[in-house]
């Protein structure tokens, strides 16, 4: 189908809808919402307009407009995604909930919070950590993203290992379908097994099939203790190796982080922090949380002994907020490091059964002996999910590293899906991906996911662009 341009028509209708001081079009301030954190010279593109709606009646009008007018509509949150997931490939229409952040109710009798989805996923926890609450669901980048991207990736983090990823956190849902209707989904409920699951069918859609403009999310009790081990090896081989062991032993972490050497020693560069890490080839930054200090502290012991038997040079114990922070903090900030190392990367999120999670590092190394690049790797590796990213030299040249980025690419996931894993986590496809949906999917499989947009979105308005390709043009 042709899409059509946004006119000055349109623009007038969209200020009336949302007020002028909510439509943007000055190119700017539009630029802003032409890319996310994935490349800008690779992905951008720049939307028609950009609108900031403070209800979900602005949110429906909008997008009964859209769709009426056949013009694309991209929703939007923070922009963080790393997959182009909120890049308005084809112009049209960006419809950000930034100004949509508000708490509707905090239901301490049924521990749940409902909050529309432009909210800041960090600042949940803040409302709630006074009452011994806590949002389980939240990502590793909770201090800058929103939960609105958070439910359309379904995003994870580091501590999926134990509390699980969004989707079990989200329990309703208000959503605006592609025709501009608004419905209310699920609700307040521990079981529910009315008619199909849509709300858990919407988490992960990346913006696909609809806009949630607010959610019912489950709080549960915040750990009284934790405590984090920093364990090195003398190789991500060794390394890696012990996380299965650590996992089949009936003990169960808060958190398994992987890091390899020069994601450590990039880290530390750009935070100015100092690791002991002149004998380490990887580290695994493990965290045990609990209500039993004494229990943590116990499991905390056996872990770092188990780590020791399994070949670890040295296991450091931080077990104060401080030493705690200045750990995290230098995993968190691995891909700014390397942002600043060299901005011109691949960040991948491979993902792969738990018992396969050894095997990935030899293949990481044989494609970047391959082809002359480094993929530094580090992430989740609890849960099987690792970030092996393909950074280019600073030495090398751009005409080369386009003609080896695709290649080494392809090499990635062909060893990732002998592997028996997928190409995404937690980051999503969307406009990164979606060339190589059909590598791990069936046909029918892909088809399934298609006749469900089609049915949905007819009019093929919604994100369009993301995770696959359908019918799309502009008139």
């Amino acid at each position: 189908m042709l899409y059509n341009r946004v006119t000055e028509e349109i623009i007038r209708e969209l200020a009336v809808i949302a007020g002028a001081r909510n439509v943007l079009l000055d190119p700017a301030k539009l630029e802003a919402y032409s890319h996310d954190e994935t490349s800008k010279e690779e992905y951008a593109h720049m939307p028609e307009v950009v609108v900031t709606p403070e209800s979900t009646v602005a949110v429906a009008a909008i997008v009964k407009l859209a769709n009426r007018a056949h013009i694309p509509l991209t929703p939007r949150g923070a922009g963080s995604g790393l997959s182009g997931g909120a890049i308005p490939v084809f112009g049209g229409i960006v419809i950000s909930l930034e100004k949509m952040n508000h708490v509707r109710e905090i239901d301490y009798e049924n521990l749940t919070m409902t909050v529309e989805t432009g909210i800041v996923t960090n600042e949940i926890n803040n409302l709630v950590k006074d009452k011994g609450l806590f949002y389980a669901g939240y990502p590793m980048s909770l201090e800058t993203c929103m939960l609105g991207g958070n439910i359309a990736e379904n995003a994870g983090g580091g501590k999926a290992i134990k509390y699980g990823v969004t989707s079990r956190y989200i329990l309703g849902l208000e959503f605006v379908t592609p025709a501009g209707d608004i419905v209310w989904l699920g609700g307040k409920l521990a079981k529910d097994v009315t008619g199909y699951d849509l709300v858990h069918l919407i988490v992960g859609s990346e913006g696909t099939l609809g806009i949630a403009t607010a959610a019912i999310i489950k709080l549960i009790g915040l750990p009284a203790a934790k405590s984090d081990l920093l364990v090195l090896f003398r190789s991500p081989q060794e390394a890696i190796s012990c996380v299965p062991v650590i996992l089949s032993k009936g003990l169960i972490p808060t958190a398994i982080e992987f890091m390899d050497r020069r994601s450590v020693e990039t880290s530390c560069a750009y935070l100015n922090e100092n690791l002991p890490y002149a004998q380490c080839g990887a580290m695994l930054l493990i965290e045990m949380d609990g209500r039993d200090p004494a229990l943590v502290e116990s499991e905390a012991e056996a872990v770092g002994d188990l780590c020791m038997e399994q070949g670890a040079i040295e296991v450091y114990v931080a077990d104060n907020r401080t030493t705690q922070e200045r750990l995290w903090a230098i995993r968190r900030n691995i891909a700014e490091a390397f942002k600043v190392y060299c901005p011109v990367q691949s960040l991948e999120d491979i993902v792969v059964p738990p018992a396969s999670i050894p095997a990935v590092i030899p293949e990481l190394d044989r494609i970047a002996a391959q082809f002359g690049i480094t993929i530094p790797c580090y992430g989740h590796a609890g849960d099987g999910n690792l970030h092996a990213t393909l950074v280019k030299d600073p030495e090398m040249s751009m005409e080369d590293w386009h003609r080896i980025e695709p290649q080494a690419l392809e090499a990635l996931y062909e060893a990732i899906s002998k592997l028996g894993g997928k190409i995404s986590g937690e980051h999503g496809i969307g406009l990164k991906r979606k060339e190589y949906m059909k590598r791990f999917m069936s046909p029918v499989e892909l088809e399934l996911l298609k006749a469900i947009k089609r049915a949905w979105d007819p009019n093929l308005i919604m994100n369009p662009g993301k995770m696959f390709d359908l019918e799309k043009g502009i008139g």
